[in-house]
């Protein structure tokens, strides 16, 4: 059995890495995942059932999303299913009511890649072995193919030993968490207000081959923005008086966004990761347009940067006489794994021996991740969450062209994962 799964989880994973697909139009893909799950006997919703559309953020325009839908249709999508994800609304929760009491326990996997150029290098393992991205400026480069594959390889399991499981078994099919933009949109449509156990994961991240890390505490609050100024056009050296500079006014903006105070209760961070302006040298630029993300430990010190922005931008626009729009198209809350579900994890980790080593927490200040929704919207409500990592050989860095897994991972990843529901059905029987 473990031949035949290892098998269809290298098979799924390189499927959906030679067509990788970015936040909110993982048609494709999601159209493949509930092709499986199906099959599988599971109960399915889809799209709008199980995304809030006023949640989600930086979501594609019409125009691109009904060209990636025929892309996805000329490329292997299952169209029984595209009616579901055809508007952009790509996520699948999936549930197994076994009808016998028990806890209610979740997982999420997410399902995006990123816009980055796979390498073309003959020793770039995907290269060689005949699996890269057929995309241009489109790979999986951080693993999100192997969560997925994952995912699906749990509910192989769960399907196929479902007369003895108790309880309620969700999976989590997330769109666009690249960008912290998929998330907030499930957890404000209610897909894990009632679960007892939630548990998200995420393969590599640093962590050592053959190593599991049971809580991955650290990760940062952040807004993501899109910023414009809006100003006047003119002839630079005929009529420079009557230019509203709005290339002036982002420049003005990016250098004090930069400049911002640091705060005492938490790290900060801040980008303005990009700045476009003008249209000629002999043109007071009209237009300027940056994109600037935030970050804090926690919420509350992400919220404090986050309005230093606003405040610079509106004085930017002001001393420049142009106008300005701010749109947030991405944002995440901080949150702490539950300590009693990770040292439950990191019990069957070793009692498995499915690692060589586990770890209960690594609590140092992280990237940012939107699956902090789930897990807070669980604890609110009285349950528990954890943020776990399954350590991988990695060719190269997370979103680095040349970034790859080891695929014997993948099996220990679905059988920890596994093992933990047999292992949370007995720890709720104790509380």
């Amino acid at each position: 059995m473990s031949e035949q799964l290892v098998e269809k989880l290298v098979h799924w994973r390189r499927d959906f890495h030679q067509f990788p697909e970015v936040g909110f139009l993982e048609m494709r893909t999601a159209s493949i995942v509930a092709t499986i799950l199906d099959e599988l006997g599971f109960e399915l919703q889809m799209g709008r059932e199980v995304m809030s559309e006023a949640e989600c953020m930086g979501k594609p325009s019409a125009k691109v999303t009904k060209e990636h839908y025929l892309w996805a249709l000329e490329n292997g999508a299952n169209k029984n299913y595209m009616e579901h994800f055809s508007d952009g609304y790509t996520g699948i929760v999936t549930t197994l009511d076994t009808k016998k009491p028990g806890p209610t326990i979740a997982f999420r996997f997410d399902m995006d890649a990123l816009e980055i150029n796979e390498s073309s290098l003959d020793s770039h393992y995907p290269m060689k072995e005949g699996f890269k991205s057929q995309l241009p400026y489109r790979m999986h480069a951080c693993g999100h193919d192997a969560h997925t594959s994952i995912g699906l390889g749990l509910a192989t399991l769960i399907a196929e030993n479902k007369d003895h499981l108790s309880g309620k078994i969700k999976l989590i099919f997330q769109p666009a968490e690249e960008g912290t933009r998929g998330a907030k949109s499930m957890t404000e449509a209610k897909v894990v207000d009632d679960v007892d156990y939630f548990i998200a994961s995420h393969i590599g991240t640093g962590v050592p081959h053959h190593h599991f890390v049971a809580a991955n505490n650290g990760f940062l609050a952040t807004t993501k923005q899109n910023i414009s100024f809006s100003g006047v056009a003119s002839h630079a050296g005929g009529r420079p008086e009557e230019g509203k500079n709005a290339l002036l006014a982002a420049a003005a903006a990016a250098l004090n966004i930069h400049a911002i105070s640091r705060h005492s209760d938490g790290v900060t961070r801040i980008n303005v990761g990009e700045l476009h302006a003008g249209t000629g040298r002999n043109i007071i630029a009209d237009q300027a347009d940056l994109k600037v993300e935030t970050r804090g430990e926690n919420s509350s010190v992400n919220e404090y940067v986050k309005q230093q922005v606003k405040q610079i931008v509106a004085g930017a626009a002001q001393m420049y006489g142009v106008d300005y729009h701010m749109e947030t198209v991405g944002e995440a809350i901080s949150c702490i794994s539950s300590n009693e579900l990770a040292n439950v994890l990191h019990e069957c980790a070793e009692a498995k021996s499915l690692f060589q080593a586990s770890t209960v927490e690594v609590n140092a200040a992280a990237g940012s991740e939107d699956a902090t929704y789930f897990m807070k919207r669980v604890q609110d409500n009285g349950g528990l969450a954890t943020y776990c990592i399954f350590g991988t050989e990695l060719a190269a860095g997370h979103h680095n062209e040349k970034f790859d897994i080891d695929e014997n991972t993948l099996l220990p990843a679905v059988e920890l994962l596994y093992a933990s529901i047999l292992s949370l059905e007995k720890h709720a029987q104790m509380v």
